[in-house]
């Protein structure tokens, strides 16, 4: 049998109202012997707190939305575990909603979220870049933007620095005197993949490297697309690739390997993410790290200080991203 609030106010001799002040912390105006009464037979009857009763009246439901667009990839799984953490900690549940980059999903998740009356949602979108589409389908719902920037000064979010990290990865290696170098990019409706073109862009402007559309394949983010691009280039002379996430630069090893091809002897190889499976590929990945954890957990905080109506600091947190140099570039003159 389900044990009521009202079964606890009958047992201890007092009014419904009085229980849930208590339950609620609101009991200041009654005597430590009440309080210490009605919170004795909570605990001896077992009784479990009606958490759809509770948001009808706090209007929270101490429960947040998190959409990713691929929680195979790597780079995906550990920003999740940092938001599951992190709200597990402040006492949040949390839904975890898998996209598939297809934007017709993330409106149905974003539907099914609010339906649950969700306090707020923790967004990576593969598909928005202005902010009339995000305010057009989140309403007035809370949202933090996590690794996909928007057209916009104003919204929440937790981003990377993905121009720099672009740059980066192109000045590295042209320093090590690479001039034909191929591009595997992200889906180019995407704002990280933007920005990473454009730090390519930059560094080769830097270094007087005309930049050749040839050498460029448009992937998905997925191993295959690595795959793919090798194939595409086979008739093509470049002597490095940058890949634009560590998942791609994976599919480039193999597809290398496919053509007899070694790393970083006949081609050298960058990715961007610096997943630890980057440490395990042999050689080892060189790659742009950017703190994924850190980010979820910085994404999480922010949004559920906003939930219980916090000031933030600040309403963006952007991340620079660091180089790691390993085994898969080389000098071009060794």
């Amino acid at each position: 049998m389900t044990i009521t609030i009202k079964d606890i106010a009958r047992e201890a001799n007092v009014s419904i109202t009085t229980v849930s002040m208590i339950l609620n912390n609101k009991g200041d105006s009654f005597s430590e012997e009440t309080r210490n009464k009605v919170l004795r037979l909570v605990e001896e009857m077992g009784y479990k707190p009606n958490a759809l009763a509770r948001s009808l009246v706090t209007k929270k439901t101490k429960t947040i939305g998190l959409i990713v667009p691929d929680i195979t990839n790597p780079f995906y799984t550990q920003t999740a575990r940092a938001i599951e953490d992190v709200a597990n900690n402040k006492g949040y549940s949390l839904i975890l909603c898998n996209t598939d980059n297809d934007f017709n999903k993330e409106k149905k998740y974003i539907k099914v979220l609010k339906e649950k009356y969700i306090d707020g949602i923790i967004f990576t979108t593969s598909a928005f870049i202005h902010l009339d589409k995000v305010r057009e389908i989140i309403g007035d719902t809370p949202i933090i933007l996590l690794d996909e920037n928007v057209e916009a000064d104003i919204i929440h979010g937790v981003f990377l620095d993905n121009l720099e990290g672009g740059y980066e990865a192109a000045k590295h290696l042209l320093q090590l005197g690479h001039r034909r170098i191929a591009c595997v990019t992200g889906p180019p409706n995407t704002k990280n993949a933007i920005d990473r073109m454009n730090g390519f862009k930059k560094a080769l402007k830097e270094f007087e490297v005309p930049f050749c559309e040839d050498l460029v394949y448009e992937g998905n983010y997925k191993l295959e697309s690595g795959i793919k691009a090798v194939e595409k280039f086979e008739d093509k002379e470049y002597s490095a690739i940058f890949a634009f996430n560590d998942m791609m630069a994976f599919g480039v090893y193999k597809g290398l390997k496919s053509k007899g091809l070694k790393v970083p002897d006949d081609v050298s190889i960058v990715g961007f993410d610096n997943l630890n499976l980057s440490e395990i590929v042999e050689p080892c990945l060189t790659t742009v790290a950017q703190p994924n954890y850190e980010m979820g957990t910085t994404a999480a905080k922010m949004l559920i200080n906003i939930i219980e109506d916090k000031n933030l600091k600040d309403n963006v947190q952007i991340y620079k991203p660091q180089l790691i140099v390993r085994g898969s570039t080389k000098s071009i003159e060794e």
